[in-house]
């Protein structure tokens, strides 16, 4: 936890826009001022980094992809009831793999030869699945609530 967080603010003062002198003809110089400051306000939400390594790999590629906080939300609660983030979770039943649990399980390859083992390219996959099929991670969650699968 922060205990103080230094603030910068740079502020553009501009002198004589409204000046009818030759001196002012020319383009008005910029004033530049800068000030810090200590602080000890803390976000009204603290960031939350998951505890589980396969979902610290899932929250940085759906960051990368721009997709807020809900979505990374959506994602856990689809995956975790799906997988329980098990890279290794095979479903015997139906054959489905890993954390998206991919079905058939050999859709996967095509994000990589180490789709079997790395979680990193099952979630890559997964992701792009989602995007493809649902748009985004909140949109696959209410189609497995109304359905029980994505």
């Amino acid at each position: 936890m922060l205990s103080r967080a230094f603030i910068t603010a740079t502020t553009i003062t501009t002198f004589g826009a409204g000046m009818a002198s030759a001196a002012a003809e020319s383009a008005p110089v910029p004033v530049v001022q800068t000030r810090t400051w200590k602080t000890s306000a803390q976000p009204k939400i603290p960031a939350h980094r998951p505890k589980n390594r396969n979902k610290g790999i899932a929250l940085n590629q759906v960051v990368q992809r721009a997709w807020n906080y809900q979505q990374f939300r959506c994602l856990d609660n689809l995956w975790t009831r799906e997988s329980n983030w098990n890279h290794r979770a095979y479903n015997r039943s139906s054959g489905a793999y890993g954390i998206p649990q991919a079905l058939p399980a050999g859709k996967m390859r095509g994000a990589g030869r180490d789709w079997r083992s790395n979680p990193e390219t099952q979630i890559r996959w997964g992701l792009a699945y989602i995007k493809g099929r649902y748009g985004r991670p909140c949109g696959a969650w209410g189609h497995w609530r109304s359905h029980n699968w994505y």
